[in-house]
């Protein structure tokens, strides 16, 4: 069973609070395709610092949205020349590439050839146009990700802060250099003339008709609203990132990692790491590990992105 939703509001923490919603449901054998814009937003990973990966007061200062995610990966920017998808699929049945190969078929329907890149972003003619991101649920594994059509670019420009160690991994002077409008290419792609083709390419590459679900509905469901809330409050978008001191800061090939720490008598008092890495659970081990933990000793581990970590704490 294959089910279609597109959203008509422009509201960062409604569109995502619905997207959170269809993951928590019970697994009815449907996979979900979610389509989704949101208006000037940067939308940072679950362990990012949003002060090191947004200009927040430019961004706020315009009218704009700082939204964290659940899942992790890197900074991206939302405009309304965006158009965002998610993929809520049953455990059983989630297949990466297969939903890659949705997004792939739609843009090639525009003549436009794509390669996947790296960890999680697509590419078209040799810059990336859609980074993704994933999580795992109790009944559903979540894959979403950005469309980039008509983006403002020099909006991107102005509220990312990308880490120049992540750009000269890759070779260019900006994260402008780094991404591209699918419009450029080919300037009959708009985020209504991509969305049917997106809904053609799902209901051929699983092979089914998909069911319309009412985005007003979901968007009246008490449990959305709280998630709107809980999305929106300061405390899950700024987390306690302006009360630390000592900081510690790299680029590995898993990813790039901040880290924030209260020292008090040798000891790890408070830590809070920020990262681009996809693999949460290391991340969440790290904190667990580091917190209570003496400055003399670096914690026992096995895991090569802990020892990464570490290294920069534990000289």
């Amino acid at each position: 069973m294959l089910q279609f939703i597109v959203s008509n509001q422009t509201n960062p923490y409604l569109n995502i609070a619905v997207e959170n919603h269809l993951v928590a449901q019970p697994d009815g054998g449907a996979v979900t395709l979610y389509l989704w814009r949101n208006h000037r937003t940067v939308v940072i990973g679950q362990n990012q610092n949003p002060y090191s990966e947004c200009n927040l007061e430019a961004l706020e200062a315009d009218g704009g949205y700082l939204m964290r995610r659940r899942t992790g990966g890197g900074a991206v920017y939302h405009d309304d020349g965006n158009l965002n998808f998610s993929f809520v699929v049953p455990k059983a049945l989630y297949d990466l590439l297969r939903q890659f190969s949705v997004l792939q078929q739609a843009v090639a329907s525009f003549g436009i050839k794509t390669e996947l890149s790296g960890r999680n972003d697509v590419l078209a003619d040799g810059r990336k146009f859609s980074g993704n991101a994933f999580s795992k649920g109790k009944h559903h594994d979540l894959h979403h990700g950005t469309i980039l059509i008509r983006g403002n670019m020099g909006d991107l420009q102005r509220y990312l802060r990308p880490k120049p160690a992540k750009l000269l991994k890759h070779g260019v002077s900006s994260v402008q250099s780094r991404v591209v409008n699918l419009s450029d290419l080919n300037p009959d792609i708009t985020p209504d003339t991509i969305a049917p083709r997106l809904l053609e390419a799902f209901q051929q590459v699983y092979g089914g008709t998909a069911t319309h679900l009412d985005f007003d509905a979901l968007a009246k469901h008490p449990d959305v609203q709280a998630l709107r809330d809980e999305f929106a409050s300061d405390h899950w978008r700024l987390g306690n990132w302006q009360h630390f001191t000592a900081q510690r800061s790299a680029q590995f090939d898993w990813g790039s990692v901040d880290i924030q720490l209260d020292i008090s008598d040798n000891t790890i008092q408070e830590v809070q790491i920020a990262s681009d890495a996809l693999d949460l659970a290391a991340l969440d081990q790290a904190r667990q590990l580091l917190k209570g933990a003496s400055t003399d000793v670096a914690p026992q581990c096995d895991n090569p992105m802990l020892k990464d970590i570490f290294s920069l704490i534990f000289k």
